[in-house]
């Protein structure tokens, strides 16, 4: 479980738009790294447009959003355009960066049990590291939380 003040996990994954992204390289701003389940879903879908309406904002403050979850490259330029997003959308299919932050997880429903992307929100501060986090979160409510914290 990564814990406040430790160092961000790398990684380098393919984005929307065919580009990529290397979380390292992005050092000396703060990242927003959201974690979500599925592209065009109803909560994935809310939580982004409210990552969206706040983009200014964030940007104001000197933070980078980016969201990730396990759909492909394709899937993300769908929801992208769909959704007028203007955050990259990073493509982790082999659940590298979901399981070096924990939040690739036994998920349970209607006695079911599943693998599935619990959904979680990392603020990394400007030297890689964790300045806060939100796990199982609630969307309604969340995106203030996480630009009050990126603000503070």
């Amino acid at each position: 479980m990564l814990e406040i003040g430790d160092i961000a996990p790398d990684f380098t994954l393919p984005t929307d738009g065919s580009g990529e992204v290397t979380l390292s390289s992005i050092r000396g701003q703060q990242v927003v790294l959201y974690f979500y389940p599925k592209d065009d879903t109803s909560g994935c879908t809310k939580e982004a447009c409210d990552f969206r309406e706040k983009i200014q904002e964030f940007e104001k403050a000197g933070v980078v959003v980016l969201g990730l979850s396990p759909d492909s490259v394709q899937r993300h330029n769908k929801f992208k355009a769909k959704y007028d997003l203007p955050f990259s959308l990073i493509a982790d299919e082999e659940k590298i960066a979901l399981e070096a932050y924990g939040v690739w997880v036994e998920k349970s429903m209607y006695g079911r049990k599943y693998m599935g992307v619990e959904r979680s929100t990392f603020l990394i501060d400007a030297e890689g590291r964790i300045k806060a986090s939100w796990r199982k979160v609630k969307v309604p409510g969340h995106v203030d939380a996480v630009l009050s914290a990126a603000q503070g």
